[in-house]
């Protein structure tokens, strides 16, 4: 809390923490030229925390912000829910995260001062036995040594014991039941929590890993496919959860269909069966040895990732582990243990279950409500005969162990390609596709990256073809699944993705057997037909996609509002929600083959591939859809080619948006407030990305810790398809959005005052500090890919932007920032283009709202939002038609 408004010379520091049962974790990351000043402030938290009245004091009604921001939210309702029943002499019990109640209201009934309690807390329980501290900088090893005892050796030692939970959470009145509740979305979920010994004490045997990759399989035989063949469940994860040293819980989430609401009892006699086919068929090697191979292959070749989450993670390891296990942790198990996994196993027992079943049909059905969150719930026993007789009365069908894994790769080698291309080359380039090409010459991993694009015409013509696209690409997934599981689980990922303008196919993962699955995923395409049953079950989850937008954030909508005025070929949801119920299976067989009877495919292909393999992927899956013996795509006209088209607001003019929000219980309201700048252009971009940097800490911590306006207070910068921008982002229960905009404002004229007053070592401080964030390498073949599809997506192709952007920042001058934000930013600017979404939440109105609006000609509300998109002008497309670029 003390180091709010310590920024100065810093630039760009991210400090947070979190707090788990057990562990308090730390951290920030910065630039290295300021490194040895910011860990300077970071340990003199540890050594003499100021914990100031007036800081501790906004910390609790940021926390209070916080909690009201989660209120209505599903999985915090429903983990409290869990704790809530259990036993109340426990820790676990306890409200977790805290609220303006707990932290100031009862202290203080009690006659206690919170800021001394802190301190009192620090005192008793931050010593440095009990602390652990992991470094990740490009210094030597003798430097951060000398670095580090220097600062933290004030840190005090008390010499404490590490804390412990006494006890269980559970005795034998909280297993054995079937819990009822409410949920604030729709959908159904049924949750199997057994409480068990933490695997954490057994990490190299693994147990829990072996049990949770078997009850979480999706492949043939499986209890997930079972039910998704009946129709019942979409979804189902298996895994160990809210451990500690002292318990923990291993649990079984099912998201039902409404047909699988109906057969709650069968779900539960699968469920048993299943662990009881494992109980007989034994604790088997072969799947314990396939299983240690994969992790090791993944722990050997796993993505570098920023030293922000790696040194949380290694701290973390710290704390748990022996010394030579800090930078491996848990990921290898590699000690096959039968015993201990029979023990874990005879724990999932009938007479240890604790059942959570949660669905809007219980709505006036259920008779207690937790206090925190206000969940609606009841609490019924189950005995160990009742699940025997659902065992017994459910479907007799074929559960069985998996198969061997046919995706493991074996060949992990390095293909020498010859031309280190340092940017991607446009490889081919045909009437039915383009691809583009970048060998790995950085990470030297045996992954690759393919991301096919189809631009289909058809997917965009109406809110039907829109919603008709969305269930086909979620049905071939569905499809794929029982197949493609081995590749996710062996470490090649896919994914099919409805987009904007047609639908993306992904695969990233190990090189070797990458080619099997995207012809398998190409073989799905071409020979698509819509299975009834299947459909229906497709249609439901969407539909209750759909239905679910309203439980959005108000921060989400108002952010969703401001794309859709914004984007010219954007679809509303609520057009999408309206023709759903209308749509049936034969309007889908109708539908695809015109989706893909035009086409055009734009590629990209990246990692350990040499060239020629590359192109002769993308030759293939031509021919399969172009011009083999059963062609089903032709070649887009001209006229066909799509196109991303921004509006462009009108200079000189502010815009204002009001909705209400969806979710009528939600008191929170939000406003994004969108400043529109320029097309893509690396000067006015560097420019843009100045400001940001300079005012986003300012931002924070004028409007979220000094006013306290919300605990989600944002200012980035925004890109609509090139079309450069920055963004406000306030979500906020206690000010109306109107209010929010005027802050914003009030913050603007303050700011500028600063940036005038900034002196030119300032300057030139954040100048070096943006210039070493675009410096900084990509971590790992994902995060270069996603860098350059997005140039393609988007059609700027500015491939080499960032060394043309750090070019451009090394001329700028003082003057130049200074009249880019008079021009664009400041408030009043002629050329500035300002729009509000205003999202105004519980009992706030649209009167409300537009009382104190000020009565100006250059404001103007929208009230149609696609009145409005017809009337504005549009900024020209970067795409174009695929002629836009030349080999």
């Amino acid at each position: 809390m003390e180091h709010e408004n310590r920024k100065s010379s810093l630039m760009e520091v991210v400090q947070m923490l979190f707090t788990t049962s057990e562990h308090t974790n730390y951290f920030f990351d910065v630039n290295s030229d300021c490194f040895e000043e910011a860990l300077d402030r970071f340990a003199q938290f540890f050594v003499k925390p100021l914990m100031s009245a007036d800081a501790t004091s906004r910390e609790i009604k940021a926390v209070d912000s916080e909690n009201q921001k989660n209120l209505l939210s599903d999985a915090w309702r429903m983990r409290q829910l869990q704790k809530h029943i259990s036993a109340e002499r426990h820790p676990y019990h306890k409200f977790s995260t805290g609220n303006w109640d707990t932290l100031e209201v009862k202290p203080k009934e009690k006659g206690l001062d919170t800021r001394q309690e802190l301190i009192k807390f620090y005192k008793e329980y931050y010593s440095a036995n009990l602390m652990h501290l992991a470094v990740y900088t490009k210094d030597s090893l003798d430097k951060i040594q000398s670095l580090v005892e220097n600062k933290f050796q004030e840190v005090q030692n008390t010499d404490r014991s590490n804390f412990h939970i006494p006890g269980q959470p559970c005795t034998s009145e909280h297993v054995q039941i079937l819990v009822k509740t409410v949920p604030i979305k729709q959908g159904h979920k049924l949750r199997f929590i057994w409480p068990i010994t933490p695997s954490i004490h057994n990490y190299k045997e693994g147990p829990c890993r072996y049990l949770d990759h078997l009850i979480g399989h999706e492949g043939e035989g499986s209890l997930f496919y079972i039910l998704k063949t009946l129709g019942w469940a979409t979804s189902l994860l298996a895994s160990e959860g809210d451990w500690t040293l002292e318990f923990s819980f291993f649990k079984v989430v099912i998201d039902l269909t409404d047909a699988g609401q109906e057969h709650m009892h069968d779900i539960v006699g699968l469920l048993f069966k299943y662990i009881s086919l494992l109980q007989e068929s034994g604790v088997c090697q072969w799947i314990f040895d396939e299983l240690s191979a994969i992790c090791e292959t993944m722990f050997h070749y796993q993505d570098k990732i920023p030293p922000i989450d790696y040194v949380v993670d290694v701290a973390w390891n710290m704390q748990i582990y022996p010394t030579e296990d800090w930078l491996v942790g848990s990921s290898l198990p590699s000690k096959f243990s039968p015993d201990l996994i029979r023990k874990v196993l005879d724990k999932l027992a009938p007479d240890n279950v604790r059942i959570f079943w949660e669905s809007k049909n219980f709505e006036g059905h259920t008779d207690m409500v937790e206090p925190w969150y206000g969940t609606s719930y009841s609490i019924e026993k189950i005995t160990v005969s009742m699940i025997q007789q659902w065992m017994q009365s459910a479907p007799n069908e074929h559960l069985h162990l998996p198969a061997s894994n046919v995706f493991i790769p074996t060949d992990l080698s390095l293909k020498d390609v010859q031309e280190k291309a340092k940017f991607p080359v446009l490889l081919r380039k045909s009437s039915y596709s383009t691809l583009w090409y970048k060998p790995d010459t950085m990470f030297s991993t045996p992954k690759a990256y393919v991301k096919i694009d189809f631009k289909c015409p058809f997917a965009t013509i109406s809110p039907e073809a829109n919603v008709l696209t969305d269930i086909f690409t979620r049905l071939l997934m569905d499809y794929l699944n029982e197949y493609a599981y081995y590749a996710r689980v062996a470490g090649l990922n896919y994914g099919i993705d409805h987009t904007d303008s047609g639908f993306l196919v992904v695969v990233i993962g190990y090189n070797h057997k990458l080619r099997n699955l995207l012809e398998t995923v190409v073989e799905k395409i071409t020979n698509f037909k819509v299975k009834p049953d299947r459909f229906l079950v497709i249609k439901e989850m969407v539909t209750k996609e759909y239905q679910n937008f309203k439980f959005q954030q108000p921060y989400q909508q108002a952010v969703y509002y401001c794309s859709l005025i914004l984007q010219d070929n954007k679809w509303p949801c609520m057009d999408r929600l309206e023709v759903i119920p209308h749509l049936e299976a034969d309007d889908l067989a109708k539908f695809v083959p015109m989706l893909l009877s035009r086409a055009f495919l734009e590629c990209y292909i990246a990692g350990n591939i040499e060239p020629k393999e590359a192109e002769s992927m993308i030759v293939h899956i031509e021919y399969i859809f172009y011009s083999g013996p059963c062609p089903i795509c032709q070649p887009l006209f001209p006229s066909q080619y799509l196109t991303n088209r921004v509006i462009k607001l009108d200079k000189g003019m502010s815009y204002f948006y009001l909705a209400k929000g969806l979710n009528p219980s939600d008191e929170n309201s939000a406003l994004v407030h969108y400043i529109q700048v320029h097309r893509d252009d690396f000067l006015p971009n560097v420019k843009l990305q100045l400001f940001a940097l300079i005012a986003k800490q300012q931002a924070f911590h004028q409007l979220r810790t000094v006013e306290q306006l919300g605990y989600i207070t944002k200012l980035m910068q925004s890109n609509y398809s090139g079309i450069r921008g920055a963004q406000f982002i306030i979500q906020s229960t206690e000010k109306g959005p109107g209010h929010i905009d005027s802050r914003i404002e009030e913050f603007l004229k303050m700011f500028e005052n600063k940036l005038y007053a900034m002196s030119e070592d300032e300057f030139k401080s954040n100048v070096t500090a943006l210039i070493d964030m675009k410096l900084e390498k990509h971590k790992n073949l994902r995060e270069e890919s996603g860098f350059y599809w997005r140039e393609i997506n988007d059609g700027t192709l500015k491939f080499d932007r960032r060394e043309a952007e750090v070019a451009a920042l090394k001329k700028l001058t003082q003057k130049e920032l200074t009249d880019f934000f008079n021009e664009h930013i400041k408030v009043g600017a002629p050329q500035k283009k300002t729009l509000s979404v205003r999202v105004y939440g519980g009992q706030r109105t649209s009167e409300d709202e537009e009382k104190n609006e000020p009565n100006q000609p250059n404001r103007v509300k929208i009230d149609d939002i696609f009145k409005f998109r017809k009337s504005q002008p549009l900024y020209g497309s970067f795409k174009g038609c695929h002629g836009h670029v030349k080999l």
